[in-house]
């Protein structure tokens, strides 16, 4: 794998970073799905500081773990030798010092002595609220972060002064890691491999994107290869978690609405539920509603992998080790290229939709898709001005045109929405096509100011924002 480069994270960096300097105590949560690179971001936040301890806990017993934390700690503060090896004499002496501790992988604690919790908040109570530590709980279990250090049922709850739940990078930040020439590559390689900062890593600069494919996902000894699995084995336990596969694999392959997932899956409808709010917390399913719908009244909705690499995994390669074997060399161009095309048009509406706010000089106050009957619309934005921004999206080798304008248009005069604070309601309409407009679709928007068109460069040009 190419050496590790950290890529931005400012606003992560800089809430750690003053939280560090300050006279107050603090107890912050990191937490996200793994792979995101939340121990670098830590790591990278306490670089060049003298005061602070990183330490990793293992799949260990509590006795071991406690040897292996003094053993760490000690290198900053010597004197932590001599103090009897419980968390709760060690953290209050740390507190004395106004040390900054950071415990990563804090589930693993939790597993091997579930009295932890208890332990962290009864010291922080007692002394180390009144102190100048900073203590940071790390975690990549969403599950056990939320039920055991974020919930109203934890013995932490209400004592954590900052969270971070760390996303993946943007387009615009991961494209920085991404081997490709031209914005459509780049483009591409996120709807492949997404903003998770290890899959990025896996990428070789010196090769093309079908290449990265075959090396990294499609070939057995690919670094993620079985990457899916291993998550969801992690996350949730099991040791063949088949219905979670399923379910995920009825989505990357186009069904999206509740019945036809639980067709697919052969999941009683009654019972998708729990699999779905599972898949959600993890943040590898979202579910969609219309933009312009409540999501609290609203039975309309649609499931999509939030994850890239996932989306691509289940599509292509699950299921498929025979074949994939093989094929061998030929996989790419046998199983992905001939319906790659179709496979990124969902992928470039998503691209669409999350540099909108980048494109347009709008306030938006919600973003997203919108549907209704026949009626569809890839992307809507809804801004506090009462403006609705109507947008279709083409991945394909023609260039859009005119048609494609009226079709816009149509479906936008179908949309009801009430503006905020009485405003008049008006619409701009933008095409996205990754090839292109016809001459006449680009005359017709030198004389509107309610048209604007992007390609694939216009969309990751930073100088690119429309009044």
């Amino acid at each position: 794998m190419a050496q590790r480069q950290f890529v931005n994270r400012a606003s992560e960096l800089e809430l750690l970073e003053s939280r560090f300097e300050r006279d107050a105590a603090d107890l912050i949560v990191v937490y996200g799905r793994r792979r995101l690179g939340k121990s670098e971001l830590v790591r990278e936040a306490i670089r060049d500081r003298n005061d602070a301890i990183y330490w990793q806990a293992t799949e260990e017993t509590p006795h071991v773990q406690l040897d292996d934390f003094v053993d760490t700690a000690t290198e900053t503060y010597p004197s932590l030798a001599n103090i009897q090896r419980d968390w709760e004499p060690l953290l209050q002496t740390l507190g004395e010092e106004d040390a900054i501790v950071i415990l990563d992988e804090f589930p693993y604690l939790i597993e091997s002595d579930d009295a932890v919790p208890s332990k962290l908040q009864r010291v922080w109570d007692m002394h180390l609220r009144e102190t100048g530590m900073t203590l940071v709980l790390v975690g990549s279990s969403i599950s056990v972060m939320e039920d055991k250090v974020l919930s109203g049922g934890s013995p932490l709850y209400g004592r954590r002064t900052a969270t971070i739940d760390l996303p993946p990078l943007d387009l615009t930040d991961a494209q920085q890691l991404y081997p490709a020439s031209t914005p459509d590559e780049s483009i591409q390689t996120w709807g492949v491999f997404g903003g998770t900062p290890y899959y990025l890593q896996a990428l070789d600069a010196s090769k093309t994107l079908p290449e990265n494919i075959r090396t990294t996902i499609l070939s057995e000894h690919g670094i993620l290869h079985n990457e899916p699995e291993f998550l969801l084995r992690t996350e949730f336990g099991i040791r063949e978690p088949q219905t979670y596969y399923t379910i995920l694999r009825a989505i990357a392959t186009g069904k999206r609405a509740t019945s036809e997932i639980a067709d697919f899956a052969g999941v009683d409808s009654n019972k998708l539920g729990a699999y779905l709010s599972n898949l959600r917390q993890l943040r590898l399913v979202e579910r969609d509603i219309p933009v312009t719908a409540d999501p609290t009244s609203t039975r309309k909705s649609r499931y999509r992998l939030n994850e890239p690499l996932f989306r691509f995994w289940f599509r292509y390669v699950y299921g498929q080790s025979a074949k994939l074997q093989q094929l061998g060399d030929d996989a790419y161009e046998e199983l992905i290229a001939p319906s790659f095309t179709e496979y990124m048009g969902p992928m470039f509406e998503r691209v669409c939709q999350r540099r909108l706010p980048a494109l347009l000089s709008k306030t938006f106050q919600g973003i997203g898709y919108w549907w209704h009957k026949q009626h569809e619309l890839d992307v809507v934005g809804l801004t506090t001005d009462g403006t609705v921004v109507a947008g279709e999206c083409k991945y394909t080798s023609r260039e859009m045109h005119e048609g494609d304008l009226a079709d816009l248009e149509r479906s936008a005069s179908v949309l009801e929405w009430t503006p905020p604070n009485g405003a008049d309601l008006d619409y701009h309409y933008c095409c996205f096509c990754r090839s292109g407009f016809s001459g006449g679709l680009r005359e017709t928007a030198t004389g509107r100011d309610d048209l604007s068109l992007f390609t694939p460069r216009e969309l990751l040009d930073e100088t690119t924002h429309v009044q």
